[in-house]
């Protein structure tokens, strides 16, 4: 699988602080970037928005609005999750890149990151989805890979999709194993399954006995 700092994007170069905001404006009418970096002598300073940079006085320079720049950024050491939480966080569609000696190494573009996230396993290797919910005092992130490895089971991965004050929530996709045999042993461990499955043997009998009764009571 490609790295995710090929990702990193240069086709726009950064706005120098020294640019007009006349300039800066023309810029964002002609892309879709909700922010973009700025460098001030090379270094990178902080990112201004495209909403911010309308409001500005267009005879005047970004360096006169040095306190409406963002400062977000990622590594280029950091994992696709982490960066795709900085653009979460940040609530943007480009975050800037910097290598551990804090120089400017190009952006991301959140389109970029979703498609290297579609290119995972698991999203792109066929497998069953199965979202759990257990007491987030109780849960255990080691006894739900025990319980699928246990019937034979392989997790692609697994993330805490969920949580509350009492419960979390942790969405699991298995490539392998019998899915009704996974699904029973984790509700004789206490953990509640929160998605629905056809292979779901208890759920189908209760929903027969249930259309049974029903036929029963309308006679």
């Amino acid at each position: 699988m490609t790295e995710i700092t090929a990702y990193i994007n240069r086709d726009y170069k950064a706005i120098d602080s020294g640019e007009n905001i006349a300039a800066v404006q023309d810029f964002f009418a002609d892309v879709l970037f909700s922010h973009f970096p700025v460098l001030e002598d090379g270094i990178y300073i902080g990112s201004i928005a495209a909403e911010d940079i309308e409001t500005f006085d267009l005879d005047k320079k970004i360096t006169h609005y040095r306190y409406a720049l963002e400062g977000f950024y990622a590594r280029t050491n950091m994992i696709w999750l982490d960066v795709l939480e900085v653009f979460a966080r940040s609530q943007t569609n480009v975050v800037p890149v910097l290598d551990d000696a804090n120089k400017y190494a190009g952006y991301y573009e959140l389109s970029d990151i979703i498609k290297f996230f579609n290119e995972t396993p698991f999203l792109k290797d066929l497998g069953g989805i199965i979202i759990v919910e257990k007491g987030i005092l109780d849960y255990s992130m080691g006894q739900i890979v025990q319980i699928v490895e246990s019937n034979n089971g392989k997790i692609l991965g697994a993330f805490v999709s969920k949580t509350s004050v009492d419960t979390i929530q942790v969405t699991i996709k298995i490539a392998l194993g019998s899915m009704n045999e996974i699904i029973q042993t984790f509700r004789r461990y206490e953990y509640e399954i929160i998605s629905e499955h056809q292979e779901d043997n208890y759920l189908n009998n209760l929903k027969e006995r249930s259309d049974y009764l029903d036929k029963y009571l309308n006679i």
